[in-house]
Parts: C-alpha cells; structure tokens; sequence
C-alpha cells in the first residue's frame, strides 16, 4: 500500500460544508486503488459547526491528525474586532503553525510517496507549499473553487496573498487539479507555461451514502408539489431575487398557487434574506425555509422533492455546485437556474436536463419556471439517465485520482 499525505481543512466533523465529501469520499475510497491516506486536518476547536453524523465515515484504520489552529473571528478578536492581518490569508492561518511541524513528523513516520492539500481553506496550500519544500515530496494542490479572482477577495493585501499562494501552488506542484473545465482552462490561461500540469477531475456523488438514506415512500407535502434547494443561498453568488420576483407574478397569475406549491429552502444559511424577500413578494406562503439536517436525511429529501433547484450566478460560470453531482443521483426533475454558458448549465445539459435560464434574468427565470410547472403538472419532465449518474459517483474521481497519483510517483 502507497501512501500520500492529505492537507484538509474540511473534514469530520467540521458540519455545514459539502466541501467535506470530497476529501472524505477520496479518504474512504481511495485504499480500493492501493493508496493509503494520512489526514493531517485542524482541530475541531477552529470549527464554527460541528456534526458527529459524518465521523463515524472516516475508516476506523485510517491515521487521522488534528493540528492546533484558531478560528481568528472566533478566538482572537475583542469585542468583534480583530486586526486583518491576523485574517490573512484566511481566518485559520493560524493552523499553519501547528501543522507544518506535525506534518513532517507525519512525513517521517509514515513516509508518504506523495502531498495532496485542498483549497479552500487557502492555508492548506500554504501547509502542502511548506512540506513539499522540506521534504522534496512531490506536492498535489487540488482547487475545488479557483483562487483570486476579479473582485474576489475583496481586500486587496487578501487579494495579494491569494495570487501569490496559487502561482506559488501551480508552478511548483506536480499537478494542479481543478474541479470543472472552465476553472482548469482559466488557470491554462493565466500560466500557459504550466498548462501541461492542470488537469480536472470533478467533484461527484456517493453511492453508499445514497443507499443508506430514508426512502422516499411518501411526498414531502401531501397534496402540493415540492421544488427543493439543498444548500446555501450565496447572496451575490446565488443572488435569488430574480426568482423571487417571478415566483411572486405567477402566484398572483394562479400558475404556482400556495396550496398547490411549496418551494423549499434546506440550510440556506441565509434565511433572514430570503424571509424578507418572500415578504417583500407576498410568497410567504409559497416558501419554506427549513434547517440543516444530517447528510443523508437531506439526500433522502432530495429524493422525495418533486423537483430540485439549481441556483449559479454568471460570476461563478467556472464553478459547479457540489450538490449538482447529487441531484442528478437522486434522478428527480431538475430546473437549473444558471448561465447557459457557463460549467454547471454544461453539466446539466450532459445529464438531459431541458429547462435552463440564467439566474439574473428575471423574465428568463419566470419562463423557466413556468415551462417547468408545466411539465410537473403533466408528468413529462426529464430524468437524468442511470449512466450519465454513474459517470459522476464518487468511486469514479477517485480512480482518476489514484490514477493521476500513480503518474506521478511512478
């Protein structure tokens, strides 16, 4: 059995991030392929959320070492305040300290072939930059979202110290792994001098997480047709107020009655906004705004609805939803909110989903929604086919990662 030492900040049992199964899903699986893991993650004290639901996931034989680090909004700031450079690159800088010296000590211990960290947090990189360079360990950066970008982040020194940790990371790492083409063809762009080392693989779907979700025996609302959102609302990123508007005009037109609908908001992490919208519209009746639950109680829900919704502002046209991936398991209807240009429209198209609009277009949105209503109505709605499901699951990426691994250890 090889061995690779895996840098992640999100990890069990860190709660309200699907940035957790991409790592743990790599974890779990990736023995399968011959590569032993050896997590170095941050202690659960830097955590805003904790859930024991997704512990008890990560394989009782896999070395699993917690890092000190503090949470600096959490920890080191007086009366809400904190210095910004105690922030830079980002709040859990200070898990770096910790893990770098732990890290090597990992590294002679355990001796792993290769390094793999995960962004965000962007102080992993900053980890796997450091181990790499001490140890001469060949270094994997996986970006599941891109690093600096237009306008992001918004302070500029902040905006410094993320260029300078991605071209660090894609000059001297021995792959580059991004999660849609799009981010992987911007960063060919931006370094065409390293293009050859940025490769995609994907984020995806577990299947045994979807095995041992509830069954979906009964509708989620007897008597009304249910349309979910599982996930957090952004309000620039998923900016919903398009939708809210045209929910609001086909309420009043009688296309989308109260008593007959119900769209639901799962773990929106911004459900003020959205309350205040639905006022604003008069929907209160037609939204329902619920709590984060387990994992898969929310998969399991996902499999009820009687449609899902996908929301991706045209300023994330390179990025997917991680959620995306599991809709398209749950093999319920789907409306996709997004650019038609852009990666997660694309990844929509592939799965046979028809009914598409860019989120900031309101009268596109309203026609979206009505054609979707419609085909729920009628039952002609389209269903993600089982092969294009299975392309997407998590067993398949990690292939491409063991894959990609084995490349580069030789």
């Amino acid at each position: 059995m090889r061995r690779v030492l895996m840098v992640a900040y999100h990890f069990p049992p860190l709660a309200g991030s699907s940035g957790i199964q991409r790592t743990l899903r790599f974890v779990q699986q990736l023995p399968q392929q011959g590569w032993e893991p050896i997590v170095l993650t941050a202690n659960p004290l830097a955590y805003d959320q904790t859930s024991e639901d997704l512990l008890a996931e990560v394989p009782a034989q896999t070395p699993v070492h917690r890092a000190w680090a503090l949470n600096t909004s959490k920890h080191l700031a007086i009366a809400g305040r904190y210095m910004a450079s105690m922030a830079r690159p980002d709040r859990w800088v200070s898990w770096r300290l910790a893990a770098v010296p732990l890290g090597m000590h990992l590294i002679r211990k355990y001796r792993p072939e290769l390094i793999w960290s995960t962004y965000p947090i962007a102080t992993a990189h900053l980890i796997g930059a450091r181990l790499a360079a001490r140890s001469g360990i060949p270094w994997v950066a996986d970006f599941r979202d891109p690093m600096a970008q237009h306008g992001y982040p918004a302070d500029p020194e902040t905006w410094r110290q993320f260029k300078q940790i991605e071209t660090d990371a894609i000059r001297h790492a021995a792959r580059s792994v991004f999660t849609t083409p799009g981010a992987a063809d911007e960063y060919r762009r931006r370094y065409p001098e390293h293009a050859n080392k940025i490769t995609v693989i994907e984020n995806g779907y577990d299947e045994s997480s979807f095995s041992g979700a509830p069954s979906a025996s009964t509708a989620l609302e007897p008597g009304k047709l249910t349309l979910l959102h599982s996930g957090i609302v952004y309000p620039s990123e998923r900016d919903p107020r398009p939708l809210f508007a045209a929910l609001g005009r086909l309420k009043r037109e009688g296309v989308m009655p109260a008593d007959q609908w119900s769209i639901r908001f799962r773990a929106s992490d911004n459900d003020e906004m959205l309350g205040e919208l639905a006022r604003k519209h008069d929907i209160t009746d037609l939204i329902t705004l619920l709590p984060p639950v387990r994992y898969r109680e929310a998969l399991g829900e996902m499999l009820a609805a009687d449609g899902l919704l996908v929301m991706q502002g045209r300023g994330c046209n390179a990025q997917i939803p991680a959620k995306a991936y599991e809709y398209i398991r749950a093999g319920r209807p789907i409306l996709g909110l997004a650019d038609p240009a852009g990666d997660t429209a694309g990844l929509l198209r592939s799965a046979g989903v028809q009914t598409l609009a860019a989120l900031e277009d309101e009268a596109a949105v309203e026609g979206a929604l009505r054609q979707f209503s419609e085909q729920l109505r009628s039952g002609r709605t389209s269903l993600p086919p089982d092969t294009v499901a299975r392309s997407h699951s998590r067993e398949a990426r990690t292939r491409e990662l063991a894959a990609l691994f084995g490349q580069i250890a030789g």
